[in-house]
């Protein structure tokens, strides 16, 4: 199936606004759409596994309690009545928070996320936790204790990852909006193969109260949307300080809503606008993305902007540091899952060393085993100084190459992955499957805002296959990323600098789904 298969609208509407807004209106109400986005997700999962669960009985009683205020006149938050999902790793007080691992099967967290509140606030409607890669640790959504989470425009193909579940949910038109977390790219990467927006905020921006913890300088939780508009609409809920978050920053958080309110369908206001071009993301990426760079360069300088040659050489080095820096920061994370306090424990424990090897060996998957010896590893007598200490000199190093390059540009433009979405199981190197991700960590590791938006389509030139499982039909176009970068703090110029570039590239269409029920 084409891309012109996807042109297919949700039932809810052209995005989240226009929903919230219907809402509003009382053209449709809150119910009529939590009712509508339940029975997709339960028609799509069992295609997708995009989901671990679904809340209908308390989404649909907030959902008419919404309805109820607003007949009454009473005011309503900026995402009443919207159903959004939120990522398996954010805890709430109802179901449960799994991080997609077995060794936290059944978890139920005493308290909300930050965020959680915030959105609650706010009047949304929180339906359902997604898959994702095991404790946040994959590119591709494979690594998911409950199975792999399957890409709606092509089954047969990774949605990206971790926020794998989340991006899924959004492409397949499910909802329009659904919270993921991004620790070296793990929402701007699905966002690009799954045809979507993904923002990535400033670190800091955002509460991480709440947020299962990955890597702790590095995590940051953010939106994946239809559009730039609605993933400023939910940023602008989430953020700001938060007294019980230690790395909250207290930074004003402006405006991203009217900021791209300002620039809306104007591609004209991109005139003068300063868009830097590393050398180093021109080459080594498949010919499709190599094509669509290309193409947004020309877009943006035939619109009148200008575009600067600034160097970024530390790219590559970025991934070296990341999987030193994660890991060692995702080894003492993780020590508390130890068969005692909580999470899974072994039935066969023996004595208390048996207990703590035997329940973590059975709890955590290959991956995150792999990551756990890696930061032990690299923390070692011996070894802290000849990787993680140099690692963290590296890391100064690359943020002041960026500081360096946003002196002569406002913003970066790239690719946001240096392929389109791969099979599932084709990917079977460690380090290859870590080099997908080579284009994203940086904006981690800086701690700079980035935002994923779609860039066009492409065939994938690794042969043909099937657009669903069992289909027998040619492989269909997949959808690029195009990656934007900003200083830190700078989300609402970021946003609204990608809302004009949107209204030039044109926004992408719903994934087809005739393949998927």
């Amino acid at each position: 199936m084409s891309a012109g298969g996807g042109s297919a609208a949700t039932p809810l509407g052209s995005d989240l606004v226009d929903l919230r807004d219907k809402i509003a209106s009382r053209a449709i109400s809150s119910e009529a759409a939590t009712r509508a986005t339940l029975d997709r997700a339960e028609q799509l999962n069992p295609t997708l596994n995009a989901f671990h669960e679904l809340h209908a009985e308390r989404s649909l009683e907030r959902a008419r309690a919404i309805d109820a205020r607003i007949a009454r006149g009473e005011l309503v938050g900026p995402l009443a009545g919207v159903p959004i999902a939120i990522k398996d790793n954010i805890v709430t007080s109802w179901g449960t928070t799994t991080c997609s691992s077995k060794i936290l099967q059944g978890f139920k967290s005493p308290y909300d996320a930050t965020i959680v509140a915030r959105l609650e606030s706010a009047g949304a409607i929180l339906f359902g936790k997604t898959n994702m890669d095991e404790f946040a640790m994959g590119s591709s959504g494979e690594t998911c204790a409950w199975g792999p989470v399957r890409n709606p425009w092509d089954t047969t193909r990774v949605p990206g990852g971790s926020s794998a579940g989340s991006a899924a949910a959004v492409a397949a038109g499910i909802c329009h909006a659904a919270l993921g977390s991004d620790t070296g790219g793990s929402i701007r990467q699905p966002a690009a193969f799954s045809a979507l927006v993904g923002l990535k905020p400033t670190y800091g921006r955002v509460s991480r109260y709440g947020l299962v913890a990955f890597g702790s300088s590095l995590d940051q939780i953010g939106p994946l949307t239809r559009s730039v508009r609605d993933a400023a609409l939910v940023h602008s809920v989430m953020a700001g300080h938060d007294h019980r978050d230690s790395t909250s920053a207290i930074e004003p958080t402006g405006d991203p809503v009217g900021a791209c309110d300002a620039r809306a369908a104007d591609p004209a206001s991109l005139k003068g606008l300063r868009v830097g071009i590393p050398s180093q993301y021109l080459t080594g990426n498949h010919p499709g993305v190599d094509a669509l760079f290309a193409r947004a360069r020309a877009q943006l300088h035939g619109h009148g902007a200008t575009l600067v040659e600034v160097e970024l050489p530390l790219t590559e080095v970025g991934i070296s540091t990341y999987y030193v820096i994660a890991p060692a920061e995702a080894c003492s994370n993780l020590a508390r899952y130890d068969g005692i306090r909580y999470g899974h424990r072994t039935a066969k424990p023996g004595d208390l060393f048996d207990l703590y090897a035997r329940s973590r060996s059975e709890g955590f998957g290959t991956e995150v085993k792999r990551r756990i010896m890696l930061g032990t590893y690299v923390l070692s007598s011996g070894y802290y100084d000849a990787y993680y200490r140099r690692a963290l000199q590296v890391r100064r190093l690359i943020k002041q190459e960026f500081d360096t390059a946003f002196a002569k540009c406002d913003v970066i433009l790239g690719p946001t992955a240096p392929t389109p979405a791969f099979r599932i199981g084709s990917v079977q190197d460690p380090v290859t499957m870590y080099m997908n991700d080579v284009y994203t960590v940086n904006a981690n590791i800086a701690g700079i805002c980035a935002v994923s938006l779609y860039g066009g389509m492409v065939k994938d030139a690794s042969g043909g296959g099937e657009s669903g499982a069992g289909s027998g039909t040619a492989s269909p176009d997949l959808p690029i990323g195009v990656q934007l970068q900003a200083p830190a703090f700078q989300e609402p110029r970021l946003l609204a600098i990608a809302c004009a570039f949107e209204s030039m590239i044109g926004r992408a269409p719903v994934a087809p789904i005739s393949h998927l029920s």
